[in-house]
């Protein structure tokens, strides 16, 4: 899926995004948020979208969010004034594909249902394993292509409709796993029906 393309959905999804794809997506959001919120420092939320995630972190955090999609980042930074988010710190438009960050800037990054989304995930997952501290956590939550089984099947049909959708049902979780730089802590199912996985990796050094 090229930029263009998903920028032309999600400015199309934007207005309907919290009552459809964010609704479906919340228990993963939760989960990374609520492990997040056990440790401390600056976080970086990579696709923070319309901030359906923002109101989650405890309210002495620091936190970054960036998205390429000015009508998401509209709707987040609507949320952050009339909810008064002193937890959020800065909004961007930025392209995950190329950080506008030093290296090892946060001690935590997280990536929630957005690399299925974006192209070149190997790409992105290079550049959230540079911007993280040394030691510090990557957290994502995403959809993942089962490898039998009905909704393996479903899946399957469903992929050719990715540019409709705004995502790839047939994204597949070795896209995420080769930065060598990036150790896997943690995997485990979420609801609903184990359709979402929760990853919890660590970058060495340190």
């Amino acid at each position: 899926m090229d930029i263009k393309t998903i920028q032309t959905s999600y400015a199309r999804w934007a207005p309907i995004y919290d009552k459809t794809f964010g609704a479906i997506t919340n228990d993963g959001r939760r989960r990374a948020v609520g492990y997040i919120n056990s440790g401390s420092g600056h976080v970086l939320e990579v696709g923070v979208g319309t901030g359906l995630s923002l109101g989650h972190y405890r309210p002495d955090m620091k936190v970054t969010g960036i998205d390429f999609s000015e009508e998401m980042l509209a709707k987040a930074r609507t949320k952050v004034q009339e909810v008064g988010l002193r937890q959020v710190v800065e909004l961007r438009q930025m392209d995950a594909r190329a950080l506008d960050f030093p290296d090892n800037s946060f001690d935590t990054v997280t990536a929630m249902h957005v690399l299925s989304v974006v192209p070149e995930p190997e790409r992105v997952m290079s550049e959230i394993a540079r911007v993280c501290k040394p030691g510090g956590r990557v957290v994502i939550t995403n959809h993942f292509k089962r490898t039998s089984g009905p909704l393996a099947a479903l899946e399957r049909v469903s992929a050719p409709f990715a540019n409709v959708l705004g995502w790839h049902s047939d994204f597949a979780i070795e896209r995420v796993l080769g930065e060598p730089s990036l150790t896997v802590e943690e995997r485990t199912s979420l609801p609903p029906l184990g359709m979402m996985t929760f990853l919890l990796l660590r970058k060495t050094g340190g």
